[in-house]
């Protein structure tokens, strides 16, 4: 099999599957670059193979430092609303050679990982209940004619 390096993977995927933004791809790319150090910029913390819990574990914080309480809305336009669709962007890569996958691997282990409200919404929702707003009464004012209003 013809391996096809990154970029040309994700062209090659696009023109017969519009399903993921080209960001997604890029976005994946990046948040397995940030956990096995192939970025430069971090140590890794995986060495060797990636499992698929590991890779949405990589996801999960690439998105949240990255993206924040937008991360639902950012993912959604790029047409990626739950784990599963991590795992076809990556099994599409595999396909293509651009990626690798051992024995082990398979698209079921993408599944269910996380749900994307407890990974994306919980961590930005209040942790105490909002406290009963006080009520101030204005103050009346004084005219310089000694009249109150």
């Amino acid at each position: 099999m013809l391996k096809l390096d990154f970029f040309a993977a994700v062209e090659r995927i696009l023109e017969a599957d519009s399903r993921f933004d080209r960001n997604a791809y890029h976005f994946l790319k990046e948040s397995l670059e940030l956990i096995t150090g192939d970025g430069k910029k971090h140590k890794p913390r995986v060495v060797g193979h990636v499992t698929a819990h590991q890779l949405l574990d990589g996801v999960r914080e690439h998105a949240l430092r990255q993206f924040g309480p937008m991360v639902p809305t950012v993912f959604s336009y790029w047409g990626i609303t739950k784990c599963e669709d991590f795992g076809e962007m990556v099994y599409q890569l595999i396909e293509l050679g651009t990626f690798g996958k051992s024995d082990k691997d398979s698209i079921e282990d993408f599944k269910n990982a996380y749900t994307f409200f407890d990974a994306f919404v919980v961590p930005f929702r209040p942790s105490v209940a909002p406290q009963k707003p006080i009520l101030v009464r204005p103050r009346k004012r004084k005219l310089k004619s000694g009249q109150e209003t």
